[in-house]
């Protein structure tokens, strides 16, 4: 199973193995804090796509298409995520976005799923 989680929410055991999937470490928050297992910066999206999309998320559908082209070249680290969910059972994807409804990790969490099926 494969869960997202904003990084500014607490870790509950329920989330099982946590991987960063930003590129940023969250302002203010401790690794101790965190309790991350994994920080796979380079599956996130790039820089430029990032400050492309700068929280607006009236380009939110031209996102997704970007990141998702962006992921065709990470087939490796996509095979590790479903390995280690694979491995651990439950894996929670982290990230530091504010915006719950448009965040790449939602992006990411389909195309795992896609590539599961």
């Amino acid at each position: 199973m494969i869960r997202i989680k904003r990084a500014y929410q607490s870790p509950a055991k329920k989330d099982g193995y946590r991987i960063m999937v930003d590129r940023v470490w969250p302002r203010g928050v401790s690794k101790q804090r965190l309790k991350m297992d994994a920080w796979f910066k380079d599956i996130a999206p790039s820089h430029d796509l990032r400050r492309w999309l700068s929280q607006n998320s009236q380009k939110w559908d031209e996102f997704r298409n970007k990141y998702k082209e962006e992921l065709k070249d990470k087939s490796e680290l996509l095979n590790q995520v479903i390995d280690l969910e694979k491995e651990k059972e439950i894996i929670t994807l982290v990230y530091t976005t504010g915006n719950t409804e448009h965040n790449s990790a939602i992006v990411l969490k389909e195309i795992l799923d896609k590539l599961k099926s």
